[in-house]
C-alpha cells in the first residue's frame, strides 16, 4: 500500500489527493460565486469587472482554473486507462489511448492558456 502522499510517481494515492484537493478548490470557488450572484441581484458589468480585475480574485480564479485542470486530467487519464484497453477496443488500444490522452492534454493546455489570457488581459 503506498501511504506517501507527497510521491510523484503517478500513483493512485496521489491521483486520488489531486482529484479530492482540486475538488475543495472548484467547489469554494463556485460557492463564492454563487453566494456573490446572490448577494447582488442587480449585477452590473461594472460591478463584474471590478472584481475579477482585483488582484485577489485573480488569483483566486487561476487557482480554480489550475484545479480544473488537474481535475479533468486526472479523470480524463483515469477513464482512458480503465476503458481504453485490449479488451474494450482491441488491439488498437494503446494507439487509441494515447492519441485520446494527447488530444485531452492539448485541450486542457490551450483552455488554461486561455484562460490565463483572459484573466491577466495577456
Amino acid at each position: 500500500m503506498v501511504t506517501n502522499v507527497t510521491n510523484f510517481s503517478r500513483s493512485g494515492l496521489y491521483d486520488w489527493m489531486a482529484q479530492r484537493v482540486s475538488a475543495v478548490v472548484l467547489a469554494a470557488y463556485f460557492l463564492f460565486l454563487i453566494g456573490y450572484l446572490i448577494a447582488n441581484p442587480g449585477l452590473e458589468f461594472a460591478q463584474w469587472r471590478e472584481l475579477f480585475s482585483s488582484n485577489w480574485m485573480r488569483i483566486f480564479s487561476l487557482l480554480a482554473l489550475v484545479a480544473l485542470s488537474v481535475h479533468a486530467w486526472v479523470g480524463m487519464w483515469t477513464i482512458s486507462t480503465d476503458y481504453l484497453t485490449n479488451m474494450a477496443i482491441g488491439k488498437w488500444a494503446t494507439g487509441v489511448r494515447f492519441l485520446f490522452q494527447a488530444v485531452c492534454g492539448i485541450a486542457m493546455f490551450t483552455f488554461f492558456v486561455w484562460g490565463v489570457q483572459i484573466l491577466w488581459g495577456i
